[in-house]
């Protein structure tokens, strides 16, 4: 049984959507999944090993592009016994109908009956979780998911983590504290850098060395973190945001001892690598997409305004990070990590 999925995109997602994939094996051992989706995502796909190959999608979000979508389902055809949509668009059901995939199965959404032929219709009380919802794709309609859920597990290769540490001279003769404090959706998903200077600077005090993570846009917000380490303390971190890939981001986040993180992609990545985690949350909810693994701290504030889900604040004041100080942030690494965690 050959079974395509049209992935999600963004990060987060596409670790959780790693849920699904369990699930699909553990009913059928033997089937192999191939995922559709973004390039940026191949290092998450190439990291679960019940994919059997990350497809390129060479189209960016929400983007139509009809033809370019016909020529991609057409040389599809005839090697997929099932399709699987985690998007709720229209526009992600095109390709697996144009390759004339027998059974394409999605949640209903954007009027997608007739590209759909096994359209499920969502309870979002029943599945208030979103690895609900890509878990209850893997099985018929209405039954009771089976518990416990699978939670997502990144392979991690120890030649490719050794060449990452190589090319960025870093070393490990001192734990690691990772910060993620970048956030891709928006402003109100941030952590202040204050904060996050804060925790740096008592963490190295206390013979730790930090590294920071994100994208080429979060490169500033790490220099702002530098930036307030008094000299002496400024040296032991480095700011990796920007500089590497997503391959060598997760590579070398599986060295940290512990991570604090926004509620962001490379907290789930965080996550997947059983990495001791705080999860800083502001306007969003670890009702919906919390972390899915075993050491994890949840930090949030719970103001009457939050969880908004917005980009940015509403009252311009971010009062649900703004006012979340360093320390139940340290205490919660604290009861996560008394002492230095081992590399596994």
């Amino acid at each position: 049984m050959n079974i395509l999925i049209i992935g999600p995109s963004w990060v987060g997602d596409m670790v959780m959507a790693q849920t699904l994939f369990q699930c699909l094996k553990q009913r059928h051992p033997d089937c192999e999944i191939d995922v559709l989706a973004p390039d940026w995502s191949r290092p998450i796909l190439e990291r679960m090993p019940e994919v059997r190959q990350a497809l390129s999608f060479p189209l960016g979000h929400g983007v139509l592009q009809l033809a370019t979508r016909r020529k991609i389902g057409k040389s599809l055809a005839g090697q997929y016994d099932q399709a699987i949509l985690l998007p709720n668009s229209l526009k992600s059901a095109l390709v697996p109908f144009f390759a004339g995939i027998p059974k394409r199965t999605g949640w209903k959404g954007e009027m997608r009956y007739g590209l759909l032929n096994d359209v499920r219709i969502l309870d979002k009380d029943r599945y208030p979780l979103m690895i609900e919802r890509f878990m209850a794709l893997a099985f018929e309609p209405g039954i009771d998911l089976p518990k416990p859920y699978p939670r997502p597990s990144l392979r991690i290769e120890e030649a490719s983590r050794d060449a990452a540490l190589t090319k960025f001279g870093l070393s490990l003769d001192r734990p690691v504290l990772a910060l993620c404090p970048g956030a891709e959706f928006g402003e109100a998903k941030r952590w202040p850098s204050e904060h996050y200077a804060k925790v740096a600077e008592l963490k190295v005090r206390a013979g730790w060395q930090v590294w920071l993570f994100g994208s080429k846009n979060d490169h500033p917000v790490g220099e702002d973190i530098r930036a307030r380490l008094i000299p002496g303390l400024r040296e032991e971190a480095v700011n990796l945001a920007g500089e590497t890939s997503l391959a060598e981001a997760i590579d070398l986040l599986s060295c940290a001892g512990a991570v604090v993180s926004n509620d962001s992609g490379l907290m789930h990545v965080a996550a997947a690598l059983n990495r001791p985690l705080v999860a800083v949350y502001g306007s969003t909810s670890p009702g919906f997409t919390p972390p899915l693994a075993e050491q994890v701290e949840i930090v949030r504030l719970g103001l009457e305004c939050s969880p908004c889900f917005e980009r940015t604040c509403r009252f311009g004041h971010y009062n649900c990070l703004g006012q979340l100080k360093p320390r139940p942030v340290i205490e919660a690494l604290d009861r996560l990590v008394s002492d230095p965690v081992e590399v596994e």
